[in-house]
């Protein structure tokens, strides 16, 4: 993800999420090189993004901060390849665990996190805003 991918990337975020992140935190997940990890998912027949993950690596920790495909793309296997293709590689760099939340409420994700193998560690209560819910820290052990 570079900073000219923002007006894409936003428009994104703001079609999957009630309380979007803005252009000053994205740009500040690009800025943060040492542990942010920003990717975009492009179309390549379409030559568009039609999604993107943000993650952090911490040692061998990762936390997936943000996900979306755009919504006329869900549902085609775009946020799985995605996914699949990030934990493959933080497996490479020995991260031992991934970690994320999801709003409770969310079952398409949910259902995706679990194929994947995920599962709840635990619930954040009123994690959420706009509207207020809880969230499900979900993990997978890696190795």
């Amino acid at each position: 993800m570079r900073p000219e991918d923002l007006r894409e990337v936003l428009a994104i975020e703001k079609l999957c999420f009630s309380n979007p992140w803005s252009y000053d935190v994205f740009l500040g997940e690009i800025q943060n090189k040492a542990l942010s990890f920003p990717i975009v998912v492009i179309n390549l027949e379409e030559r568009k993004i039609i999604g993107y993950i943000i993650f952090w690596l911490i040692g061998d920790e990762a936390q997936i901060n943000n996900v979306a495909i755009h919504p006329d793309y869900q549902g085609k296997g775009y946020g799985e390849l995605t996914l699949r293709y990030v934990i493959e590689r933080l497996g490479e760099n020995k991260a031992q665990l991934v970690t994320l939340e999801v709003r409770t409420s969310n079952r398409p994700a949910i259902s995706l996190y679990r194929k994947l193998g995920f599962d709840i560690f635990g619930i954040r209560k009123n994690y959420y805003t706009n509207p207020v819910e809880d969230a499900y820290l979900m993990g997978l052990i890696l190795n």
